[in-house]
Order: structure tokens, then sequence, then C-alpha cells
């Protein structure tokens, strides 16, 4: 009988550990880990690509408007969710406007640049 009953008890037990409140405490971070994860990329992507767009425009570089639109869409990728995308969807606008314009003066396909 004592091993019933102390079976019982283990039983209680774990059913009222089941049932124990646990609280869940949400992540903060901290104030210092916020400010030094200021990634430049996606700045240098959209100067890279804004130079390449006008080189692409200007001098009718197809390789330059290409590589603006890739560097547009790098800029794109790695830019922040809370940061502005005015001056990222202005940078891929204009290469996109650099490919077309240099295919439009000229249609041919693009020649190696070697």
């Amino acid at each position: 009988m004592e091993e019933a009953s102390s079976s019982n008890h283990v039983e209680e037990e774990v059913i009222t550990n089941r049932h124990k409140n646990y609280t869940v405490n949400r992540y903060k971070p901290k104030a210092e880990e916020a400010t030094t994860s200021d990634d430049p990329v996606p700045d240098y992507m959209n100067l890279l690509a804004m130079i390449f767009s006008m080189c692409g425009l200007m001098l009718k570089i197809k390789w330059c408007a290409w590589c603006a639109v890739f560097c547009s869409l790098i800029s794109f990728a790695n830019s922040r969710s809370s940061e502005d995308g005015r001056q990222v969807l202005s940078s891929f606008m204009l290469s996109i406007s650099a490919v077309v314009m240099t295919y439009l003066q000229n249609p041919a396909p693009m020649t190696p640049p070697w």
C-alpha cells in the first residue's frame, strides 16, 4: 500500500508542475548594441549606384547602368526597415532609367568592356 500511495504522490506532483505559471521576459537590447550595429554597406552601395547611374546616363556606358541596378538592389537588400526608403527608391529608379536610356539610344547588345 505504501508503494501505491507514493506513486499517487509522484503523479500529483507531476500534474501540479505542469500547471506552473512561467513568465516570459521580453528581450530588451542594450543601448550600446543598438548604436554599434551601424552597417555602412547600404550607404556605400547607394552611393555607388548613383555614381554608376550618372556614368551610364552621361557617358552612355551600358555596363555602368547595369552595375547601378545591381548596386541599388544590394543597397535595398541590406537596408533596415526603420530607415527611410525614399533614397533607396530614388537610386533604384535612377539606375533603371539609366538602363532604359542607354538601350533607347543604342539598342545593340552590350559589348564586353575588355
